[in-house]
C-alpha cells in the first residue's frame, strides 16, 4: 500500500509516521519557520529511502545560500535520484538536479509542468515560485500560482501557502490592493506565514506606506521572527520604512541588532540584505563606522561567481569598506562567470557586471562613470531576479551618481520620475536631493 499525503499525492519510500514528520517539515518551509530540521531528519531516519524527504533536504539547503549547505544539497540530490519515485516525484529530481547545477530556468519550467498537472503539489509551487524570483520573473509569480487557484478552496490544507505565494506575486506585477488583501488573509490563517508577512511589507513599501509599514511589521513580532528563516529579510523590511521616515537612529539600532549584529550570518540572502541596508545608509551620508568592514570580513569566506546577484551585493561590501583588491577581483570573477552555466552567465551579462561596475566606479569616485553604467542597465534589472524593493538600490544609486557627478538636470529628472510612480517620503527626498 502506497503512503500518500493529506492532498492524496504518492510519498514513495515513507511510512505512515514518515509522513506525518514529512508533513511537518513542509508545513515549516510553507511559512518560512518551524523546526524544519527536526521535522525532516526524523522523517529520513524512520524511511532512509523515503525521495521526497530527500528532495526537501536538497531544496531546503539550496535556498540557505552558502557554500556548505550547497554540498549539502547536492549530496541529498545524489542519493535522492538513486530511489523509487512517482512521475511527479520525478519531476522533483529533475528539478532539484537543475537547481544543484545552476539551472534554474530549466528548473522553473519542470515545476510549472508538475503544478500543472499536481496543483495540489505545494513544494513544486513553492519552489517554482522561489525560481521565479531568483530569475526575477515577475509575471511567473503571479501566473504560477493563479493557474493552481481554481484547484483550492479556502477549507483546503495549505490554503494560507497559496494565499502568501499569491500576495507576493501580485505585489511583483503592480495589483497592490489584491495582493495585500491575499497577504492579509493568509496571516489570519496562519500569522507564522513569513512570506505572506513579507509580501504585505512589499506592497507598504511599493506604495510608500511607511507609517502603516511600521504597525504592520510591529503587530505581531513573535509570529513572524520565532524560528523563522525570513526573519532577516523581514527586520529588513522593518529598517526600510525607518529609513523613509527618517528614523536613522532606529535603523541603525535593527541593522546592529537584528539584521546582523545579532548573528554575523553567511547566509546569502542575509548578506544581500545587510549589504543593502548599510548601502542606503552610505547614500544617505550617515556615519557608519566599521560596519562595512565587519560584514566584507564575512563576506570574503564565500565563494564568488556563482549568482550575479549575490555578488552584486558583496561589491557593496566590498567597495563600502574600500576594499579595492577585493572588489576588483570579484569584476574579474564575473568574466569567468561569461564561460560558466547558462544562467548566471545571463545574469552577469545582462545586469551583474554593469551594475558591480558601477559600484565599484561609484566608490572610486568616478561618478561620471557611475551614472553611465547604471543608467544603461537600471531598465533591464530584473533580469537577474529578487524583488522591485530589493532592485531598487540600483536607482538609489544613480541617482546618487547622477548628482555627485553634476549631472544636476538628469538627478532632478530622475526625482521627479521617482515621485511620480513611487512618492518618496519627505527626509529620504531631502536627502537624495541633497
Amino acid at each position: 500500500m502506497q503512503t500518500k499525503d493529506h492532498h492524496g499525492l504518492i510519498l514513495s519510500g515513507a511510512s505512515a509516521s514518515a509522513a506525518e514528520s514529512y508533513q511537518r517539515a513542509q508545513r515549516a518551509w510553507n511559512c518560512y519557520a518551524g523546526d524544519l530540521p527536526g521535522a525532516l531528519g526524523a522523517a529520513l531516519e524512520d524511511s532512509p529511502g523515503f525521495t521526497m524527504g530527500h528532495v526537501l533536504m536538497g531544496y531546503a539547503n539550496l535556498v540557505a545560500g552558502n557554500a556548505e549547505m550547497a554540498a549539502a544539497a547536492a549530496g541529498a540530490f545524489e542519493v535522492a535520484k538513486t530511489l523509487p519515485a512517482s512521475d511527479r516525484e520525478q519531476g522533483h529530481l529533475a528539478a532539484l538536479g537543475a537547481m544543484v547545477a545552476g539551472e534554474f530556468r530549466s528548473a522553473a519550467r519542470i515545476l510549472e509542468d508538475v503544478s500543472i498537472r499536481y496543483p495540489h503539489d505545494v513544494l513544486a509551487l513553492q519552489q517554482g515560485a522561489l525560481c521565479d524570483f531568483l530569475l526575477g520573473d515577475s509575471r511567473m509569480l503571479r501566473d504560477r500560482i493563479g493557474r493552481a487557484l481554481p484547484a483550492w478552496s479556502k477549507d483546503d490544507p495549505d490554503y494560507h501557502a497559496i494565499l502568501g505565494m499569491l500576495a507576493f506575486g501580485l505585489e511583483e506585477t503592480g495589483l497592490y490592493d489584491r495582493a495585500e488583501a491575499a497577504g492579509r488573509r493568509a496571516i489570519e490563517l496562519e500569522p507564522r506565514n513569513g512570506w505572506a508577512q513579507h509580501a504585505v511589507a512589499h506592497v507598504l513599501e511599493m506604495q510608500d506606506r511607511r507609517l502603516d509599514g511600521v504597525a504592520w511589521m510591529r503587530a505581531d513580532v513573535r509570529a513572524w521572527t520565532e524560528e523563522s528563516m525570513l526573519q532577516v529579510h523581514n527586520w529588513w523590511h522593518l529598517a526600510l520604512f525607518h529609513l523613509g521616515l527618517g528614523e536613522i537612529d532606529e535603523v541603525l539600532k535593527l541593522y546592529d541588532g537584528p539584521i546582523w549584529g545579532a548573528s554575523r550570518s553567511n547566509f546569502a540572502f542575509d548578506i544581500i540584505d545587510a549589504a543593502a541596508m548599510l548601502w542606503r545608509l552610505r547614500l544617505h551620508g550617515v556615519e557608519l563606522g566599521d560596519r562595512f568592514e565587519q560584514l566584507a570580513q564575512v563576506v570574503a569566506t564565500e565563494p564568488s561567481g556563482l549568482n550575479a546577484f549575490v555578488d552584486t551585493h558583496a561589491m557593496l561590501a566590498f567597495v563600502g569598506a574600500g576594499r579595492f583588491e577585493e572588489a576588483a577581483a570579484l569584476i574579474a570573477k564575473q568574466h569567468e562567470a561569461l564561460r560558466g552555466p547558462e544562467d548566471n552567465r545571463t545574469f552577469v551579462r545582462e545586469v551583474g557586471l554593469p551594475v558591480m561596475q558601477g559600484v565599484l566606479a561609484f566608490g572610486r569616485e568616478n561618478y561620471g562613470e557611475a551614472t553611465e553604467l547604471l543608467r544603461g542597465v537600471r531598465n533591464r534589472s530584473a533580469r537577474f531576479g529578487g524583488s522591485h524593493a530589493q532592485r531598487d538600490l540600483i536607482d538609489l544609486t544613480l541617482i546618487a551618481s547622477a548628482g555627485k557627478s553634476g549631472d544636476y538636470s538628469l538627478e532632478q529628472a530622475l526625482l521627479a520620475e521617482r515621485a511620480a510612480a513611487k512618492p518618496l517620503g519627505p527626509a529620504e527626498t531631502l536627502k537624495l536631493a541633497a
